[in-house]
């Protein structure tokens, strides 16, 4: 359904399938806020469907053909197939149903449109662009994937009429949109579900290129390949990244005493200042550079952005330190891509030098675990202990004969192992790890529960 086949009247219920999904409940979050009933439903509660119901929400576990009640339209996630009972119910009805992609795009008609691409960094970058906005006055709208430390949320409807988005390449997802500012952080190769090759993936990105506004820009990162030919290739382009000769780029980059790093932000050949960063590693400085090229074609000073970037803690379940115990560091990370354990283990050497790292990963999906076989064995040469669970189905069905001792079997590392149960990870790393130890469990499912008991949460 494209994004002018509905509308809406005030205060109409809207009704969302998948609703505890991270962009659904983001969706919901700015429905609430702007005036309508939301309704939804989800196949298991959580945190977030609890959440959305105290904030007014209709929410139901379990799909049924009576949830879709009165609505006026109804919105699916990715996740949703057509034959769902709601969405079968709703056609029967004549009520409309539209995929996330559309709808997003629908939200943010009349906003200038920020929306931030990318396999890896996305998320932050759009994080990091929103608070530079409220930290300068702005009251800009937002929907990304994961919690803004210094905001305290997702999502928000704002009254200014700036509309800030993670877009999801999933599903091409992002082919919904037609912002008039586009960051790309990345482009590699994932979801080969949805991808089968990295041409495939590709030529997605030069979709979602040619649907910038006319008089917009693309702000691509020139440390990555792929994103700096495609910005090369077009005249509305800047790109950010560590070299002089790059539209912004940084220098001297240096570990600071705030568990991040410092660096100076030069646009063009201007010395802007001193970027001081609360979370590690070099792939946020990149992520920052991102954002102040966004928020500087925004009108947003760069001492005002510089302010609110020494602010940004991060966003949930992005290196997120959860706790200590025994003198053992938690760490949450939803990094499921090698390039994104990398970097993340990268940075963290850089926060705890001399530390013992445990890298805790649950592989997500059989189609990302069997494509990027090689790619995983080799992603953790800075950890010092490695331990898979079992693969996180997620969407998938196990058809194609990969499981986490493949990936163990391919790895030259000292010390990894397969503990397929989640439990029995959390009593493993309780009887071995140390004090000064680091553990990053890096999952995109439910292995976030590893960290909560051994944290007795």
């Amino acid at each position: 359904m494209a994004q002018s086949d509905f509308q809406l009247s005030a205060g109409a219920q809207v009704h969302l399938v998948g609703i505890g999904g991270a962009g659904m409940s983001a969706i919901a979050t700015v429905l609430i806020e702007r005036g309508y009933r939301v309704s939804g439903s989800d196949q298991t509660e959580s945190d977030t469907t609890r959440w959305l119901a105290q904030q007014g929400a209709q929410v139901v576990i379990g799909h049924a053909a009576a949830n879709v009640g009165a609505a006026e339209l109804v919105v699916i996630s990715s996740a949703i197939r057509d034959d769902n009972v709601e969405v079968t119910a709703a056609r029967a009805r004549g009520v409309p149903v539209s995929k996330r992609a559309a709808f997003l795009g629908w939200l943010m008609q009349g906003a200038q449109g920020v929306a931030v691409a990318g396999a890896h960094g996305k998320t932050t970058t759009t994080g990091m662009i929103a608070q530079i906005l409220v930290g300068s006055g702005r009251d800009p709208s937002y929907i990304l994937g994961g919690t803004v430390a210094a905001l305290g949320r997702s999502a928000h409807a704002g009254r200014d009429p700036i509309f800030v988005v993670e877009a999801d390449e999933y599903d091409r997802m992002f082919l919904g949109l037609s912002p008039a500012i586009e960051v790309i952080t990345n482009i590699e190769h994932d979801h080969p579900d949805c991808y089968p090759t990295f041409d495939d993936m590709l030529a997605a990105f030069r979709e979602f290129a040619d649907r910038l506004q006319p008089g917009g820009v693309l702000i691509g990162c020139g440390e990555d390949a792929a994103a700096a030919a495609l910005a090369r290739n077009r005249a509305d382009a800047q790109v950010y990244g560590f070299k002089p000769e790059m539209d912004w780029h940084a220098t001297d980059v240096r570990p600071n005493n705030a568990g991040g790093s410092d660096f100076l932000a030069y646009r063009g050949d201007q010395m802007l200042g001193i970027v001081r960063l609360r979370v590690p590693g070099k792939h946020n400085v990149l992520n920052a550079l991102g954002a102040l090229a966004a928020a500087d074609r925004l009108g947003v000073p760069f001492g005002a952005a510089q302010d609110a970037l020494s602010e940004f803690r991060g966003v949930g379940r992005r290196f997120e330190v959860r706790g200590e115990v025994n003198g053992v560091t938690i760490i949450d990370d939803y990094g499921h891509h090698p390039t994104e354990i990398k970097a993340t283990l990268a940075g963290a050497r850089l926060r705890y030098p001399g530390q013992p790292l445990w890298a805790i990963l649950q592989p997500h999906t059989y189609s990302r675990t069997k494509t990027l076989l090689n790619e995983f064995a080799a992603a953790f040469a800075d950890a010092d202990h490695v331990i898979l669970t079992a693969i996180y189905a997620s969407r998938e069905r196990d058809t194609l004969g990969i499981s986490s001792h493949d990936v163990v079997d391919r790895m030259q590392h000292p010390d990894a192992r397969v503990i397929d149960a989640l439990d029995d990870v959390a009593a493993y790393v309780r009887e071995n790890a140390q004090p000064g130890d680091v553990v990053i469990v890096f999952s995109a499912g439910d292995a976030i529960k590893i960290g909560a008991e051994l944290l007795g949460k």
